[in-house]
C-alpha cells in the first residue's frame, strides 16, 4: 500500500486486492477528498462508479459534499479500470469478471481505509447494480445506500433504452441496428450514433464535461471488463450481465435507500417493475 497527500484535503493511494481468482498481484487505486480521522467529519460517502469498467473521474463533483458539508468522500477505480490493475489477459473470459470480486474488493477498500464499522454508499448505473447486491447481502457497518441512474434488472434496463431508441430518428436507428446485426462496433457510422444516442440519455450537456470524457477515454484504451461484462454500448448489452436482476432480492435491503433517475435516463420508473 502506498500513500500520497496532495493537500491537507486529499489523499491519493493504493491498497493491495488479493482474491483467490487474482491471476497477478493487484491493487485498487482511491483518492479520499475530505478527513477520515476527524471527529468533526460526518460519515464518509463511498463512491461506486459505473461500467462495468469506467472510472471515478465524471463522479468528481461529488468532492462538494466535503467542502460544503464536511462529508468525506471516497472515490477509487475498480480493478480492470482506470487507475488501479488492468488485467486485459482476461478480456472476454466471463468466468473471471463477476460481480463477487467487486464486492471484494469493496469489503477490501473500506477495512483498509478504516471505514468499516460506519460508512454509506453512492452506486452511479454499473456502480448502483454494484451498490445493490453490497447492500443485499448485507455489511454492518452500511447505514445508507444511494442508487443513481441504475436498473434493478438488466432486461428492464434493456427495455427501456430500446424505448429510447425508438424514438431516435429513424437513420441514427438503422445504422446502431445494421452494425449490431453486423457486430462492426468500431465502425466511425456506428461510433456516431451511439454518441448521438449518448447525448439524449447519457449526458445532455455537450461538449460532454471533461470529467465525462476522461472516464470515457479510459474504457476506449481498455475494454476488457466493459466489453465482457457490458458489451459495445449502453444499450447494447451482450456481457455476462445481460440477464442480470436483483428484483427478487431487493426486499433484502434492510438499510435507507435512495433511488435517483430523471426525465432522459436510461433507467427510468415505468421500466422498475415488469
Amino acid at each position: 500500500m502506498s500513500d500520497s497527500m496532495a493537500n491537507n484535503n486529499v489523499t491519493e493511494g493504493t491498497v493491495a486486492f488479493k482474491h483467490p481468482s487474482l491471476p497477478k498481484p493487484c491493487e485498487t487505486w482511491y483518492k479520499v477528498v475530505g478527513d477520515l480521522k476527524s471527529s468533526a467529519s460526518g460519515r464518509p460517502l463511498v463512491a461506486l462508479h459505473g461500467g462495468p469498467g469506467m472510472a471515478h473521474n465524471y463522479l468528481l463533483n461529488l468532492s462538494g459534499l466535503s467542502t460544503t458539508y464536511n462529508i468525506p468522500v471516497i472515490f477509487y477505480d475498480q480493478v480492470g479500470s482506470g487507475l488501479s490493475t488492468h488485467i486485459a489477459e482476461k478480456r472476454l473470459d466471463t468466468s473471471f469478471w463477476k460481480p463477487e470480486l467487486f464486492i471484494a474488493e469493496l469489503d477490501n477498500l473500506v477495512e483498509h481505509l478504516g471505514v468499516a464499522s460506519d460508512f454509506d454508499l453512492l452506486g452511479q448505473s454499473w456502480g448502483g447494480m454494484l451498490g445493490s447486491m453490497f447492500a443485499i447481502r448485507g455489511h454492518p457497518g452500511l447505514k445508507r445506500l444511494i442508487i443513481s441512474n441504475s436498473p434493478a434488472s438488466m432486461p428492464l434496463w434493456i427495455e427501456s433504452c430500446n424505448a429510447w431508441r425508438r424514438e431516435l430518428p429513424r437513420e441514427i436507428d438503422d445504422a446502431l441496428q445494421r452494425h449490431e446485426d453486423n457486430k462492426t462496433y468500431q465502425d466511425p457510422e456506428y461510433v456516431s450514433a451511439v454518441e448521438y444516442f449518448y447525448k439524449r440519455h447519457l449526458c445532455r450537456v455537450y461538449p460532454f464535461p471533461k470529467d465525462l470524457t476522461d472516464t470515457i477515454a479510459w474504457v476506449e484504451k481498455d475494454d476488457t471488463v466493459y466489453m465482457t461484462m457490458n458489451g459495445p454500448s449502453e444499450f447494447t448489452v451482450v456481457g455476462s450481465l445481460k440477464t442480470w436482476s436483483v428484483v427478487d432480492e431487493v426486499h433484502k435491503i434492510s438499510v435507507p435507500t435512495l433511488v435517483l433517475n430523471a426525465e432522459f435516463d436510461e433507467a427510468r420508473d415505468r421500466y422498475v417493475n415488469s
